[in-house]
C-alpha cells in the first residue's frame, strides 16, 4: 500500500500544472464518464477507458461490474467535484473530490493519456477515503524499460 501511495505522490511531483485546454478535455472525459455510469451505460462508460484497460476488462459489462464492485463511490455519489490537474505531456492527472451516497468523502485520482488519434482516455483512477491509504486501482505498469547491456 506505501508503495501505491508514494507511486501517486510521485506522479503528482513530476507533474507540471496543466494547460487549460488539457483540463477542460480531460475533466470533459471523466465528466462524460461520470454520466455514463450515472445512467448505467456501460458501453459509454466503457468508451472512455484507454486500451490497456480494455484489455485488463475485454468487455464492457465485465468493466462496469468491477465499478461497481471496487469504485462504488465513482459509480454513485452526491457529488462529484474537479480539483487540481497536472500534465506531463500526453499524460495527465485530475483530482476528483467526491461524496459517496453515505455522506463519505473520498478522493479519486484519475490518470489520462492522449492517445494515437488525438482524444484523450482515462488510463486509471486511484481511489481514496479521506484520511485512509489506497483502497484500489486500476493503472496497468508501464513496460519495462530494455537494458543496454
Amino acid at each position: 500500500m506505501r508503495i501505491i501511495v508514494m507511486f501517486v505522490a510521485i506522479l503528482l511531483g513530476s507533474l507540471a500544472p496543466a494547460a487549460a485546454d488539457d483540463v477542460g478535455a480531460a475533466q470533459a472525459v471523466i465528466r462524460a464518464q461520470e454520466q455514463a455510469f450515472g445512467r448505467d451505460d456501460a458501453a459509454a462508460a466503457y468508451s472512455h477507458a484507454a486500451p490497456a484497460i480494455r484489455q485488463i476488462f475485454p468487455q464492457a459489462d465485465i468493466f462496469m461490474s468491477m465499478v461497481q464492485s471496487q469504485y462504488a463511490p465513482v459509480y454513485r455519489h452526491r457529488s462529484f467535484e474537479f480539483g487540481e490537474a497536472r500534465s506531463d505531456g500526453d499524460r495527465i492527472a485530475q483530482r476528483v473530490h467526491i461524496v459517496d451516497a453515505n455522506g463519505e468523502a473520498w478522493e479519486a485520482l484519475y490518470t489520462l493519456e492522449r492517445q494515437a488519434d488525438g482524444s484523450l482516455k482515462i488510463t486509471g483512477c486511484s481511489l481514496l477515503k479521506a484520511g485512509q491509504a489506497v483502497r484500489s486501482r486500476i493503472t496497468p505498469a508501464p513496460p519495462a524499460a530494455a537494458s543496454a547491456s
